[in-house]
């Protein structure tokens, strides 16, 4: 427990170090700077970025997570999104979707719809999905425990739809190892989900290969309480973690490696968030190369989506949070996102409405055509201050990601309930800070109001009739699919299941076709895997 639990407010005070524990010195010149580090972008190690024209060639992919009630009201928000100039989706997907439970489930009950859309079968994925031409619109889903049945439903939704599947693009997050640790969406246990996972990128790789298959996630350990570094450390040994799992299942990594993407918070602290990506981008590139020979320079690529927000957006004076994106925004921006999601300033308390997720596109397109940061690539590369920092950044990195194999690597920490516990003290340590207000938060624990009142100007409502609906719809597929392609379908996934080197996912894809529920497709591989159970010591 810290000691500073029982410490008196604090004042607030700019402090010589970074939230990711590194020194900050008052002022650095030229010889903190290691030349040979920085490089030029587009070349190896990426300091500077993948691409050599930045921006000016392609900009990022300007997204918002969306996604709420039933498939119709879903469906809606996308095109008002589109309209409002959103270059991409990002979906979310309600509780019982992501645990792999279908409406009619007890525990699904009162979630359908509630923190995304419900998703139980190809019908309602065709709803979702209706007049959205998916050859030109790139879709990320943030799904993982079930991923790879969504990732299917999707190819079905594309067959239905007449729309090549080598003409997909977007991702689906689909990594497994940081649910274990951060959010607890996990189905099957560790082994048999990373079978899953290498089907489903194997699987993708010959037949939608510009669609990205896994987005190797920090943002959920960042949320929980890991610094930058850690949220980094953690992610890309998750990363080597999946790579090693596909070349053991004989896939080519100078091939599956390039659609490999990886996926992050940006909290606040500007230089620490520029700092993290620009090593991460480096650490991966040499990893790539000097682990596994990886000589294709797309193949050591460090690609990445971000978004700006999640824990770092409080509800005390929430219009504060609008500053906060943008601050994000830039942070992302400078560090060479290729993807971009922005949160709306009421995400910390509601499902935003239409004018704070409108707001939430125009930070990202005021930032890209107005602010200039990304007319060059870099714009900040050579800066004494952000070199030194991005060194420190990467030490720092390495020096956890070098705990984790000491202990014995990813899945062993996972299934020991190491890193669980090493994250749940981080969490504990950052309450007690911003407690105590040794961590700022403007409005929240510093420069607050007496008597204050959380005010918006809109609030959300969700349709009472929400539950209700999915449910009369769900019944309406069951009453009108063929049950006897049902029965066929999963029960020849259930055999595959049982063996070790079939893929899965022309039979999950299969299933999908003949309407079978999520629901009933997770039972079946339950039946033959069963289900993760956390360690005795958590």
């Amino acid at each position: 427990m810290s000691a500073r639990e029982n410490l008196p407010q604090l004042e607030p005070q700019l402090r010589p170090v970074s939230p990711s524990g590194i020194e900050v010195p008052v002022s650095v010149g030229p010889e903190a700077v290691q030349a040979e580090n920085i490089g030029v972008a587009g070349e190896y190690p990426f300091t500077r970025g993948i691409f050599p024209d930045g921006f000016q060639g392609r900009l990022w992919t300007i997204r918002q997570y969306s996604g709420f009630g039933t498939a119709e009201e879903s469906n809606e928000r996308y095109k008002f999104l589109l309209e409002k100039g959103q270059t991409g989706l990002s979906v979310a997907l309600d509780l019982p979707t992501q645990c792999g439970l279908d409406p009619v489930h007890p525990m699904a009950r009162p979630e359908i719809g509630k923190v995304g859309v419900s998703l139980s079968n190809l019908s309602e994925a065709e709803i979702l999905f209706k007049d959205l031409d998916l050859a030109r619109i790139s879709t990320s889903f943030t799904i993982n425990g079930t991923a790879a049945i969504i990732y299917a439903m999707y190819l079905a939704v594309a067959d239905k739809q007449g729309v090549p599947r080598s003409k997909l693009t977007g991702t689906i997050q689909n990594d497994i190892l940081k649910e274990y640790v951060a959010r607890g969406t996990w189905i099957f246990p560790v082994r048999p989900s990373m079978r899953l996972i290498a089907d489903s990128i194997l699987y993708s790789n010959e037949v939608s290969p510009r669609f990205n298959p896994i987005s190797i996630a920090g943002a959920h350990v960042r949320d929980a309480g890991a610094t930058a570094a850690e949220e980094m450390a953690y992610t890309l040994a998750n990363g080597l973690a999946y790579v090693d799992e596909l070349q053991a299942r004989g896939g080519d990594v100078e091939k599956f490696a390039k659609r490999l993407s990886f996926f992050f918070y940006v909290h606040m602290d500007f230089f620490d968030e520029i700092a993290k990506f620009r090593a991460g981008r480096r650490l991966w590139a040499r990893l790539m190369k000097e682990r596994y020979g990886v000589q294709d320079p797309k193949a050591q690529h460090f690609r990445f989506g971000v978004v700006c927000g999640g824990s770092s957006l409080v509800a005390p004076q929430p219009y504060n949070n609008v500053v906060r994106v943008a601050v994000e925004t830039m942070a992302a921006v400078l560090g060479g996102a290729q993807s971009i999601f922005t949160c709306a300033f009421d995400e910390a308390f509601q499902i935003p409405t239409e004018f704070s997720a409108e707001l939430a596109v125009r930070t990202q397109q005021i930032i890209a055509f107005e602010s200039g940061i990304g007319r060059t690539v870099d714009p900040l590369g050579g800066s004494y201050f952000l070199e030194q920092h991005t060194d420190r950044m990467e030490a720092e990195i390495t020096k956890v990601m070098g705990e984790i194999d000491a202990y014995g690597g990813v899945v062993r920490a996972i299934e020991d309930g190491w890193i669980q516990l090493r994250l749940a003290e981080r969490g504990l340590e950052r309450k007690l800070d911003t407690d105590s207000g040794h961590n700022v938060i403007v409005g929240q624990n510093h420069f607050k109001k007496a008597d204050e009142e959380v005010k918006v100007g809109e609030v959300f409502k969700l349709d009472p009739t929400v539950a209700q609906r999915a449910l009369e719809k769900f019944q309406r597929t069951l009453d009108t699919r063929q049950q006897s392609e049902v029965d066929r379908t999963l029960a020849r996934l259930s055999a595959a299941a049982a063996k070790d080197d079939e893929n899965l996912m022309p039979y999950l894809v299969e299933c999908c076709h003949a309407y079978a529920t999520v629901g009933e497709m997770v039972a079946c591989l339950k039946e033959q895997w069963g289900e993760f159970k956390e360690p005795v010591n958590l």
